[in-house]
This record gives structure tokens, C-alpha cells and sequence, in this order.
């Protein structure tokens, strides 16, 4: 099992900018695959990033390319997203998660280690 602990979530203007952290520890070399998604109140969890420690790449949901990027430091076993030009749709509770690999989308089902998730609100 791997735990993960996010940190980062805040308040902030429609505009500005926030960057989460996701700490990995236990059986970490079991998970290949890091992710973010989020969930809305009365919405569904939704994929919003994901990376993996092999290769850094990152993917994104249409909605945030361009804003949000990803980022991990392998040594620290954290994955970090940075969100830029944030928008009131952005709120949402963040959670990691780590899983086995990835596919195209991701999706919840993939992921069997979660966060306890970060509160994001931005306000208009």
C-alpha cells in the first residue's frame, strides 16, 4: 500500500496561482503512476493530471492544458502540480492518487492509492 499526503490547497482570486504537493511513502515502488483529480461538489471526480516517476511526461484534462503543469521530484517520492491562471471552476477538493500505469484517459478505477485531498477555492 502507498500513502500519500497533498498539501497546498488554498484560497485564492480568479487569476492567480497555487501549487500542490503529493508525498508518497510505504510500498511506492509498487505504483508507477501519479495522478491528480478533483471533485466539485455534487460532480463526479474528475481527471485533471497525471505523470509518471519513469518518465515525467506529463497529461492533462482539456481543461486545464496550458494552465496547470506537472512536475515530480523522484529523491523527495513527490509529485507536484502547479496551477497557474486559475478560474472559480478550478474549486474543488485535489486528491492524488498512485496507481499501476497509465491509460488514455485516466480513470478513478486505475488508481488504488488516494490522498486525503486539498481544498482549492477561487473566487471571482
Amino acid at each position: 500500500q502507498v500513502q500519500l499526503v497533498e498539501s497546498g490547497g488554498g484560497t485564492v482570486q480568479a487569476g492567480g496561482s497555487l501549487r500542490l504537493s503529493c508525498t508518497a511513502s510505504g510500498r511506492t515502488f509498487s505504483s508507477s503512476a501519479m495522478a491528480w483529480f478533483r471533485q466539485a461538489p455534487g460532480k463526479e471526480r474528475e481527471f485533471v493530471s497525471a505523470t509518471t516517476w519513469s518518465s515525467g511526461i506529463g497529461y492533462f484534462a482539456d481543461s486545464v492544458k496550458g494552465r496547470f503543469t506537472i512536475s515530480r521530484n523522484n529523491a523527495k517520492n513527490t509529485v507536484y502540480l502547479q496551477m497557474n491562471s486559475l478560474k472559480p471552476e478550478d474549486t474543488a477538493v485535489y486528491y492524488c492518487a498512485a496507481g499501476i500505469a497509465l491509460r488514455s484517459p485516466p480513470v478513478v478505477a486505475d488508481f488504488g492509492s488516494w490522498g486525503q485531498g486539498t481544498q482549492v477555492t477561487v473566487s471571482s
